[in-house]
């Protein structure tokens, strides 16, 4: 009698249900049948992500290589908080998860967090900023200044803990960028497609037309990140390619990185040089091999002398575009020596800046007219100095000091194996795009922030003592 019950309501629940559905169908029309769609894998993923919250961090690193190329198809409102939908359902997942599995691995005396977490007191305190003329501004562009650096970290050191899951990323980040070139590619020898060319023509082919020539953006937010970020991956291939890896993946590789580098060059991108040439400096200075180190030194002082000296190549575009990089008297150069002029004058008084948001496209957006939203930033320092004053950059600076003197001490003391080689191309990776941000605003800027923040998280990891063979004899901290 009970089994008849409960199938009768049962029954009754899937007709008021199906009711329900078909009302909303006929309410919302095309929108309503395509939400029925969209739902079963929408709950899908969501039962998924609670069961393996790791899977967040795989979504994040999908979403931020696509979403600035996205935008240029469709309105991309919303898809901007795909990044912090996945990191918040991560998290969330993540601390229900923690009430089965335990507490949270290294949370406690961790010099890497609390580093963050210093930069994170002073991001809040600026929302009470007097000179800010926005709060509204605070909330939009906090999130690549703060948020997301706490959140990847912390999610990348709980859920990123075996050598599988840094192999995994590394090939997505390879294979990924690797497309973002055959996109490029594609920009260079067949042209922009309508949708590109309107976003072109909205303003940017100033920017991106340069002597008649393309500069490559395949679908990152504009050239100058596309080629920082194929220089980044590049130098890290190539990095790898030079460990003891298998055969099979030493070619992966080394075809992937010369690959990206090719990339790097059709962005016409000068600042993506410093990348590599700074990784590739750090990479010789902390393999320990002094011979190497020699050469290296040797090879890439050759270079530079080629450049800087020389008209080798000229004929060549992306040649001679990475020359110009190191004119002190590129005009491009100069503008940004007088645009730093004028903020040195305007922050004088102004010890804490003008407020995070206040500068840069939040700023056009929420404070227009004022002088941080109309004066160009181009560095991320130097936009860090703009919004967060004198005092904020010291404290900024500090952190990422913290990053690399702690990650070098560690890795300096590890004995040579396959696993220190990868955080070496890591370690070397994070080095050449902190050098670039004098020029660019990198670390601002998707896919950039979000791969150098997982790198950070399997620095901290996989520097522990426990993954290598002897006590690591390192200073305590």
């Amino acid at each position: 009698m009970r089994i008849q019950i409960r199938q009768i309501f049962i029954i009754i629940g899937i007709i008021l249900v199906g009711m329900i559905l078909g009302i909303f169908v006929a309410k919302a029309q095309i929108a309503g049948a395509a939400t029925l769609i969209v739902l079963p894998f929408v709950i899908a993923y969501l039962i998924a992500i609670f069961k393996f919250p790791a899977l967040g961090l795989y979504s994040v690193l999908f979403c931020c290589f696509f979403l600035n190329g996205l935008g240029r198809y469709v309105n991309a409102g919303p898809l901007g908080l795909l990044i912090d939908i996945f990191l918040i359902l991560t998290l969330l997942a993540e601390f229900f998860k923690s009430f089965d599995s335990g507490p949270w691995p290294d949370m406690k005396r961790n010099p890497i967090l609390i580093a963050i977490y210093v930069w994170g007191a002073y991001c809040l305190m600026e929302f009470f900023n007097p000179e800010a003329k926005s709060k509204e501004a605070w909330f939009y562009a906090m999130r690549a200044v703060i948020l997301y650096l706490v959140l990847i970290v912390m999610l990348g050191i709980i859920l990123m803990r075996t050598e599988k899951h840094l192999d995994r990323v590394l090939r997505i980040w390879t294979l990924f960028s690797v497309v973002a070139t055959l996109w490029g590619a594609r920009q260079l020898f067949v042209g922009l497609d309508r949708y590109e060319q309107a976003w072109m023509d909205s303003g940017n082919a100033i920017t991106h037309i340069l002597f008649g020539k393309l500069r490559v953006f395949s679908f990152y937010s504009d050239a100058g990140q596309f080629g920082a970020a194929m220089g980044h991956i590049g130098l890290i291939c190539i990095l790898l390619a030079i460990a003891k890896l298998p055969t099979p993946k030493r070619i992966f590789y080394i075809v992937c990185g010369l690959f990206c580098l090719w990339g790097m060059a059709i962005s016409g991108t000068r600042g993506a040089l410093f990348v590599v040439m700074a990784g590739f400096m750090c990479y010789l200075g902390m393999s320990k091999n002094y011979k190497m180190l020699v050469v290296g030194g040797m090879i890439a002082v050759s270079f530079f002398v080629m450049l800087k000296y020389t008209k080798i190549g000229q004929s060549n575009y992306q040649i001679n575009r990475m020359r110009t990089g190191l004119d002190p008297n590129d005009p491009s150069l100069q503008l940004r020596l007088i645009n730093q002029a004028k903020l040195r004058g305007y922050l004088a008084s102004r010890p804490i800046g003008g407020g995070i948001g206040s500068a840069g496209f939040w700023g056009i957006r929420f404070s227009p007219g004022t002088f941080l939203a109309v004066t160009a930033l181009d560095s991320w320092y130097v936009k860090i100095w703009a919004e967060c004053g004198v005092v904020g950059l010291y404290v900024h600076l500090g952190m990422l000091l913290t990053f690399m003197i702690y990650f070098g001490l560690r890795l300096w003391y590890i004995p040579p194996c396959l696993l220190r080689d990868k955080m070496v191309a890591l370690y070397s990776g994070m080095f050449g795009i902190l050098v670039a941000c004098y020029g660019n605003q990198l670390l601002g800027q998707l896919p950039t922030n979000v791969v150098v923040y997982l790198s950070i998280s399997f620095l901290y990891v996989f520097t522990k003592e426990e993954y290598y063979g002897k006590k690591i004899d390192t200073p305590h901290y």
